[in-house]
């Protein structure tokens, strides 16, 4: 198999790859530096990476890939029980991290390797990763573990192969070239922020500028500056649609970017019509998973639909199964389906975890995402919600939670919104809305929101129960976590 990154070797100059705050490498030095860690990992099995927002992380894992390891990303903000799992299940040799970080009590029996970042750190044989490894295409590359709903986190092991045709896919989709320069401020420990974020633009030869923290003075700056891709998750493009009427700099530079992408959940109709209204460009969406890395998106070529995650990428095979296993064939923006799909962009296993991995598969190869989604007319998907948690049975209807959330939002008074089902001896479900009101003073009645859904979607959509909460709770990428709502 080909090298993940040939602009390492094949344009080895002065040109940028990484930048966070005022540190930056190029690609002559990022080599080095990466060679460096690859010529202290070669030989073991996998090894954790600290993985804070920060330049070694970046360097570690790249460092790791180059000599043939798979790299296993630590969350900072992870418990010493959930760090402990992690770390017997994944068993590493060894934990990279950045010279200061204070390491936690639960990674002391593990060697640590300090991560440097300075030009010329190789010395010698520190290339010999970069020119001479050549691991095979279904070789790990990363063990990213998924969060455990109903359990501890499973390890999603994903192989080279994955890595490299999700993100060549993603460039013939967002026509992703060397010239563009990606600004973005997600966690490195996640697939969207470390794969897409991090490897995505080394791999085309392209630059990266990791905001640290995510604010929107970073992303006026670095867009304003010459960066051409923002990433981000619908918290983030919240607070740029809430800042946007306020601070006319911030809507000249999204104006500018070449492209605006949307990831990890659902971004609401709402945001993205104001952000649309305010720039004149409109954020796109693509839909993707830990075990699957991408599997659709909005082409940049193609007109962005609110709502939607576009098309299969190529490669990609995408069906939607009914409960019963039987194929839902219809393009009619309604039928419910669970989406399933196969191709190379999918994991190998889960790790330690034959069972979990063999219930994940059904018997001819479909991955079974647990995302439910309709299709409309064109072939465009859109995504309805999680099936254990966002598939309402109401009255003979399967109901999609998402769809209801964005006609929610659209409503002057709410500010934020969650729709759960919950047992009805009439109904079998009925249609929970959970809403954080612009004013908490005055929140919109429960009739007013039941008449406003049933205006734009259709009447047996509308809320039966209206709860008030101050704030939703959310994980690290934006997702509401409907398990954690009050019972």
């Amino acid at each position: 198999m080909s090298s993940l990154f040939p602009a390492l070797t094949d344009d080895p100059s002065g040109r940028p790859a990484l930048r966070f705050g005022e540190r930056s490498l190029t690609y002559a030095e990022l080599a080095s530096a990466a060679g460096d860690v690859g010529a202290r990992v070669r030989g073991e099995e996998r090894v954790a990476v600290w993985a804070t927002p920060s330049l070694e992380t970046a360097v570690a894992v790249v460092g790791v890939l180059l000599a043939g390891v798979a790299a296993v990303p630590l969350n900072p903000k992870s418990g010493d029980k959930e760090l402990a799992h992690i770390l017997g299940d994944s068993a590493p040799g060894a934990v990279l991290a950045a010279p200061g970080d204070e390491l936690p009590g639960a990674l002391d029996g593990l060697s640590r390797i300090d991560v440097g970042t300075g030009a010329g750190r190789g010395g010698p044989g520190a290339a010999a990763p970069v020119a001479g490894a050549r691991p095979g295409e279904e070789d790990p590359a990363l063990v990213v573990y998924t969060s455990g709903t109903t359990g501890p986190p499973k390890g999603a092991v994903v192989p080279r192969r994955a890595i490299a045709t999700t993100l060549d896919a993603l460039a013939d989709a967002w026509q992703w070239t060397a010239d563009d320069v990606l600004v973005h401020g997600l966690p490195l420990f996640h697939v969207h922020g470390l794969v897409l974020g991090i490897l995505g633009p080394l791999r085309r030869g392209g630059a990266v500028v990791h905001l640290g923290r995510f604010d929107t003075q970073g992303v006026t700056r670095e867009l304003g500056g010459g960066a051409s891709m923002l990433f981000g998750v619908p918290t983030m493009y919240h607070r740029i649609a809430e800042a946007l009427p306020g601070d006319p700099a911030l809507a000249g530079a999204l104006a500018g970017a070449r492209l605006l992408v949307s990831g990890s959940a659902a971004l609401p109709v709402h945001d993205h019509e104001r952000i649309a209204a305010a720039t004149g460009r409109r954020v796109i969406e693509r839909y993707g998973m830990t075990e699957t890395l991408m599997n659709t998106s909005v082409r940049a070529d193609a007109e962005p639909r609110p709502g939607t995650v576009g098309v299969p990428l190529p490669g990609v095979e995408l069906r939607l199964v009914d409960e019963d296993g039987s194929a839902v064939e219809a393009y009619d923006g309604e039928s419910v389906g669970e989406i399933q799909v196969r191709g190379p962009n999918l994991f190998t296993e889960y790790l330690n975890r034959p069972d979990a991995t063999a219930a994940a598969f059904t018997p001819d190869g479909w991955f079974r995402t647990g995302d439910v989604a309709v299709r409309d007319p064109d072939g465009w998907v859109r995504i309805v919600g999680r099936k254990a948690t966002d598939l309402i049975k109401s009255g003979g209807y399967k109901i999609g939670a998402g769809e209801i959330e964005n006609a929610l939002l659209e409503h002057p008074g709410v500010r934020e919104a969650a729709v759960t089902g919950e047992p009805d001896a009439d109904l079998g479900e009925r249609i929970v809305a959970w809403i954080v009101p612009v004013d908490p003073a005055s929140p919109p009645a429960e009739g007013e929101l039941a008449d406003h859904v049933a205006r734009r979607l259709a009447p047996h959509k509308r809320p039966r129960v209206v709860r008030h909460l101050d704030a939703l709770p959310r994980n690290d990428m934006g997702k509401i976590m409907k398990r954690a709502l009050p019972s």
